[in-house]
């Protein structure tokens, strides 16, 4: 089972999201014998919030709104990939501002993709396959499974 780590302020933008990962059987199939591919998702209103779930367990995917109180996802970003446990999970930035200094800072940080608001269920459907897939090609040492 995928673990789903979403952060976003706006309750309304969680719900979507995670009914998009949550009805798309199959997204994060480990094989394909594995058919259900099931996900839990779990919500984080702030980066703050990120920050005290982050320790309680390993996620496969983090999802981070860039403009957030308090913490901001990218500085969210920034403690993930400075962090031995957090380094290597898969991240997606999304942000209602898609200039592409937004974009590039986050790609920089280390971000796997960029989605900019609004976004349809396909284009994170997607990004999602997209990261899943250039992962797979990785050595697993290169991965997030190797650094469990």
């Amino acid at each position: 089972m995928a673990r789903i780590l979403v952060v976003e302020d706006s309750s309304a933008f969680r719900a979507f999201i995670r009914a998009a990962l949550e009805e798309t059987p199959g997204l994060f199939a480990t094989s394909p014998d594995d058919a259900q591919g099931e996900v839990e998702v779990v919500e984080a209103a702030s980066g703050f919030d990120a920050l005290r779930l982050l320790p309680r367990g390993h996620y496969d995917l983090v999802i981070t709104d860039i403009n957030m109180p308090d913490i901001n996802g990218l500085e969210l970003l920034r403690f993930m990939r400075d962090s031995e446990r957090h380094r290597k999970v898969a991240t997606i930035i999304i942000s209602t501002q898609s200039s592409e200094k937004d974009r590039a800072r986050g790609l920089a940080l280390g971000a796997d993709a960029f989605l900019a608001k609004p976004f349809t269920v396909e284009a994170l459907q997607r990004a999602i396959t997209t990261i899943l897939q250039a992962r797979s090609s990785l050595p697993p040492a290169e991965t997030s499974e190797g650094s469990r």
